[in-house]
């Protein structure tokens, strides 16, 4: 059974990378599909006691896992955005939950209760890879994965308190103080693990690769079950805070680390999800019929968006980002494993309700994990959510400026520079950035560079840009539009033309803009005067916008489009000019026309 449910698990992975969606899609079908209510081939009751601690254990890889990926310093600009999340819109989304569940499905408020506190959980085990997979920009991927973790933990704690309220009727005070009991427990347990194995690898004398490995995995569990132990429930937020504790601290090993656990992880992941749809029972989810659909459309569209629009109020996520978050609220794999413990223990008490909660959680989770898997892509595509990745070498005041300009506009951005002190400079200012030689190409790959669309050298230095750029194209495949250099001696601008790489001397262009505007002073007020304009090329790929003239397009009065490239051919863009499929547009704008322009061209 365990050689059938792996490789089961591979062909899952398989297919997810083959049809572009989370294998979790795939992996839900093969439970239910090998499961007793269908081919009967697997029961996972068989495993007894066993399948609890299975479930628990890989529970605490996957959530460490999503801990140790997250680096605190780079969530400067967005950590209270998380923070109010993971409460108070954890609280949003439990309240309502409840209320809504209690009044449509008619089930005891108690059950209800329960419920609505597994549902504030979103899942690190979908988000983690759905974010991998499509790519959207840095703050975004991090607020959804920081809420996942965030938000697992405080919703396994909330639930447990609801199910002592209904198994030992609990009163007000003791539920309160049992929250804060856990809530304390498992801190502590996280924080105590995280310096001490962080303090361990970075002065440990002769420590290996693979010793850190296994006693990394060795701590995670230790971590888990003593705090379960002193604290029930209390387990997943201390590998959380164990894992975050780990992904913000520079110890040794630390890529070792997340590779090792990134192989264990899908593993894990794949293992949990096919025990967990094969115990699925069909009679479960008919009982809950076309209301429980209903109530699980209601917190995906009205209370999803309700709690990420109420608690980003004043954050730096756009509207677009705020949109996309709202609608990226996948349940994943701890609600669905600590639904069905408390069913198994609510049925060994004679307690109703238990089997009904199960049905009502694997359809929130089946309904979430398929939406969210199909329609994240093209979502993501439509509001515009996925940005470029840039890689920029050297962080001094050109990299640094460029680096903000970029963030500022929405793309992912990482700055690799061989000072420490640039490299603080740019993550307090919430810019990823990789101390290290730019010249060294494991320091690059670090960096990101295989996954980047340009590579942007711009350190002092122009024998280090030059050969920077020379690996970018021979060693990583990038072509000539996708590497640029700054070039400091304006003797040295040959070298990079003839080797076909487009670069740009300051010296040179503040002379050529200086001439422009001695005579013609507002030729480039616009874009220079306190950073208020901005120049973008657009490609044309609205249908309703090929086949019409210039002079017809209804364009903002604060922009201008200057030029239109076909093919290999420049037009200067004339009111007579009609417009054709994937012509690339420039336009130039005050204040956001520009992007108006760009929301009008493009699908």
């Amino acid at each position: 059974m365990a050689v059938i449910v792996l490789i089961l698990a591979l062909l899952a992975q398989q297919l997810g990378k083959i049809f572009k969606v989370p294998p979790i899609l795939f992996l839900l079908a093969e439970g239910i599909i090998i499961g007793p209510e269908v081919l009967n081939i697997f029961d996972p009751n068989i495993l007894g006691d066993g399948l609890t601690v299975l479930v628990s254990l890989s529970v605490a890889i996957i959530v460490f896992d999503g801990g140790l990926n997250l680096d605190l310093k780079y969530l400067r600009t967005i950590h209270k955005s998380t923070l109010k999340l993971s409460t108070i819109g954890l609280l949003i989304t439990f309240i309502l939950t409840t209320i809504l569940t209690h009044f449509l499905l008619g089930i005891q408020l108690e059950m209800a209760a329960l419920y609505g506190a597994l549902m504030g959980a979103t899942g690190p085990t979908v988000i983690t890879p759905l974010v991998k997979n499509v790519k959207v920009n840095h703050k975004t991927s991090k607020v959804l994965e920081l809420e996942g973790v965030f938000n697992d933990a405080a919703s396994v704690i909330l639930a447990a308190v609801i199910f002592e309220f209904i198994v030992f009727q609990l009163s007000g005070i003791e539920a309160i103080a049992g929250i804060f009991y856990r809530f304390i427990a498992g801190a502590s347990m996280g924080v105590l693990s995280g310096f001490a194995l962080s303090k361990f690898l970075s002065k440990g004398p002769f420590i290996s690769p693979q010793t850190a490995r296994l006693l990394t995995l060795t701590l995670v569990i230790g971590t888990y079950v003593i705090s379960e132990m002193i604290g029930s429930e209390s387990g997943v937020l201390a590998v959380a805070l164990f894992g975050i504790i780990m992904g913000t601290s520079n110890v040794r090993y630390k890529m070792v680390l997340k590779e090792f656990k990134s192989d264990l992880v899908v593993m894990m992941l794949s293992l949990i999800f096919i025990l967990l749809a094969a115990l699925l029972k069909f009679d479960n989810i008919i009982q809950i019929g076309v209301t429980g659909i209903i109530i699980v459309l209601l917190l995906m569209f009205l209370i999803r968006p309700l709690s990420v629009f109420s608690t980003t109020i004043g954050s730096q996520l756009g509207r677009n980002d705020k949109l996309f978050i709202s609608l990226i609220g996948p349940k994943g794999v701890v609600p669905a494993s600590i639904a069905t413990y408390f069913a198994i223990r609510l049925d060994a008490l004679n307690i109703e309700g238990g089997q009904t909660l199960v049905g009502l959680v694997f359809l929130t989770v089946i309904i979430t994990v398929f939406m969210t898997g199909t329609l994240s892509k093209p979502l993501a595509n439509k509001l515009g959510v996925i940005p470029m990745e840039i890689l920029i070498v050297g962080g001094g005041n050109v990299g640094q400026l460029l680096a903000k300009r970029l963030e500022k506009r929405g793309e992912n951005v990482v700055v690799v520079d061989s000072s420490k002190e640039k490299c603080h400079e740019l993550m307090n200012s919430g810019i990823r950035a990789v101390h290290g030689d730019v010249e060294d190409m494991n320091i690059l790959k670090d960096a990101g560079i295989e996954n980047a669309k340009y590579v942007v050298a711009t350190t002092d230095k122009d024998n280090t840009n030059l050969l920077v750029c020379q690996v970018a194209k021979s060693k990583f495949g990038f072509n000539k539009d996708q590497v640029v250099a700054r070039v400091n001696d304006v003797e040295n601008l040959h070298a990079f033309w003839d080797l076909d790489i487009r670069s740009m001397s300051p010296a040179k262009t503040t002379a050529i803009v200086l001439d422009d505007m001695i005579g013609r002073p507002h030729m480039f007020s616009m874009c220079e005067v306190g950073g208020e304009g901005e120049i973008l090329e657009i490609a044309v790929t609205n249908p309703n916008v090929v086949g019409k003239a210039v002079k017809n397009l209804a364009l903002p009065r604060e922009s201008l489009m200057l030029m239109v490239r076909r093919d290999d051919e420049s037009i200067i863009a004339h009111g007579d000019l009609v417009l054709e499929y994937n012509d690339i547009v420039t336009v130039i704008g005050e204040g956001d026309s520009a992007k108006v322009v760009a929301d009008m061209l493009e699908k």
